[in-house]
C-alpha cells in the first residue's frame, strides 16, 4: 500500500525559508515521479513543482522559478521542496503526489488527475 506523507510546513516570515519532505512508503522500486502542489481553499490545486524518478529531470511553475528546488534521496524514499525568498502568496497547504512510472518525461505534470496517490499535505503561512 502506497503512502505519502509531507511535512516541514510552519509560519514563516515573508524573505524566509522552509523546506518541505515528502515521505513514500509502499513503492517497490525507484520508478516513480512526483510532483509538489499547493491549494488555498476555494481554489484550484495548483502544480509548483515536479521530479522524475531519477531526479534528473525537474521542473517549476513560473511563479516560484529561482526561489524553490526540488530534490530526491531515494535511499530514503524521501522528495523536498526547498523553498526561499518566501511571499505572503506563497501561503498555501502543499501537497505531494506521486505517479508511479519509468516513461514519464513530465508533460503536463501539473495536471492533478496525472498522478495516483496523494498525501495529506501540510500547511505553509507566510506572514509577518
Amino acid at each position: 500500500q502506497v503512502q505519502l506523507v509531507e511535512s516541514g510546513g510552519d509560519l514563516v516570515q515573508p524573505g524566509g525559508s522552509l523546506r518541505l519532505s515528502c515521505v513514500a512508503s509502499g513503492f517497490t522500486t525507484d520508478y516513480y515521479a512526483v510532483g509538489w502542489f499547493r491549494q488555498a481553499l476555494g481554489k484550484e490545486r495548483e502544480g509548483v513543482s515536479w521530479i522524475s524518478g531519477t531526479g534528473g529531470t525537474t521542473y517549476y511553475a513560473d511563479s516560484v522559478k529561482g526561489r524553490y528546488t526540488i530534490s530526491r534521496d531515494n535511499a530514503k524514499n524521501t522528495v523536498f521542496l526547498q523553498m526561499n525568498s518566501l511571499r505572503p502568496e506563497d501561503t498555501d497547504v502543499y501537497y505531494c503526489a506521486a505517479r508511479r512510472t519509468s516513461s514519464w518525461n513530465g508533460s503536463t505534470w501539473n495536471r492533478a488527475n496525472n498522478y495516483d496517490y496523494w498525501g495529506q499535505g501540510t500547511q505553509v503561512t507566510v506572514s509577518s
